[in-house]
């Protein structure tokens, strides 16, 4: 399909485009695997930037009531990365809001913190704006000479800047790792150094193993991307870092894939949505499937579940310390869902984090699945950087 919205691609998708590096190269015009590929130099630019800036004034009124991280898409994402590695012993609530603004409460003695990869986000500079006349300590992340930075030195307020190099979606590390920093000048989280350097080599290793002149066979997001061919993707997290990893993904196979897909965290699930795993893209559209068959000969016409499941055991030291849930009931029910969907014929997908920081292990369950959201949408003939509908939309909002 080709429209007058600049809409291409082909509903039938071609897997052999995927082994043909040159062909990949060439539908993507824009470079996103290139611009993903970049998350590891995202982790060290950031921190060095945000090293750059005296961030010291947020700790000079003390411990926060609260911490608002404002923005939308991607932005948003790293307030929800924000607070579950400050995990649940964390002293102050964390919010990631996503509308205009901030909330009515938020005055003096809370943080906020307005992301904005463009620096032009309504919603982050109304959140800005408002955060500046009520007196509440300002932090500003995102491009600079932007409104945003123009925002940040009209109040005073410290500004990281993140040069723009790619969409949002593909700058998540270079957004994250400041939010982060914020976060640790405010006494919320422990990440040091040595977490953004194994993160970051951690980022190196996955996107070498998922680069493009690899076959599928041995990358990782390739055969991922395989797997969710002609499916509808349910990906569940087994755990509130798991959760954060699965959202992620169902963002991006929306944007780089434009595929729908049921994300969220496992615990939820369980409480209605694992209903899914017997309905009619489930264990109806299996039950007349010949599980000896070859998978080339099985009716393309046929849209099934696909269950992708981020499992994360978390860290044996802090789980014991913690008040959230223990990661044995965790795995208990992860296993469990596995169990479910096996027995109806389901097929599932599994990641497992590694690592040995939460930033780590959150790294290690978002860099393949955002190769292969990527990958999944160029085999459709989608260009994954250009989303058209996204941009009409702009155009149909904006003032």
């Amino acid at each position: 399909m080709e429209g007058t919205a600049g809409v291409r691609g082909h509903r039938e998708i071609d897997l052999s485009l995927l082994d043909d590096a040159t062909a990949l190269e060439r539908n993507d015009p824009g470079g996103m695997l290139r611009a993903t590929a970049s998350a590891g130099a995202q982790v060290r630019e950031s921190a060095a930037l945000a090293a750059e800036t005296d961030l010291s004034a947020l700790a000079d009124e003390g411990r926060p009531r609260a911490v608002v991280v404002a923005g939308v898409g991607t932005a948003a994402r790293t307030g929800d990365i924000l607070e579950t590695v400050a995990g649940p012993r964390c002293p102050v609530p964390v919010l990631a809001h996503r509308s205009a603004g901030i909330p009515g409460w938020v005055g003096a003695a809370d943080v906020v913190i307005a992301v904005s990869a463009s620096g032009r986000s309504p919603e982050a500079l109304a959140a800005a704006e408002a955060a500046g006349r009520r007196g509440a300590r300002l932090v500003a992340i995102g491009a600079p000479d932007t409104q945003l930075h123009a925002l940040a030195d009209r109040f005073r307020a410290p500004f990281i800047p993140v040069p723009r190099r790619a969409p949002a979606r593909a700058s998540l590390w270079g957004l994250a790792v400041p939010v982060l920093l914020a976060g640790r000048q405010l006494g919320l989280v422990k990440v040091n150094e040595a977490d953004f350097a194994e993160t970051a080599a951690r980022l190196d290793a996955d996107a070498d193993r998922c680069r493009m002149t690899l076959e599928s066979f041995v990358n990782p997001g390739k055969s991922l991307a395989l797997d969710l061919a002609r499916s509808v993707p349910i990906v569940w997290g087994s755990s509130p870092l798991a959760n954060v990893a699965a959202r992620r993904f169902g963002d991006t196979l929306a944007a780089n894939a434009r595929y729908p897909a049921v994300a969220g965290a496992l615990g939820e699930a369980g409480r209605g949505r694992v209903g899914l795993l017997d309905g009619v893209y489930g264990g109806l559209a299996e039950a007349g499937r010949d599980i000896f068959a070859d998978p080339s000969d099985e009716d393309e016409s046929v849209t099934r579940l696909r269950l992708v499941l981020l499992r994360d055991g978390g860290l044996a030291a802090d789980e014991e310390e913690a008040d959230g849930e223990p990661s044995a009931v965790e795995e208990k029910r992860a296993d469990a869902v596995q169990q479910l969907a096996e027995r109806r014929g389901v097929r599932v997908s599994l990641i497992t984090a590694e690592g040995g920081s939460a930033l780590e292990r959150l790294a290690s369950l978002v860099a393949v699945p955002d190769f292969a959201s990527i990958y999944l949408g160029l085999a459709h003939g989608f260009d994954p950087m250009a989303v058209p509908a996204v941009s009409e939309m702009k155009e149909l909002v904006s003032p």
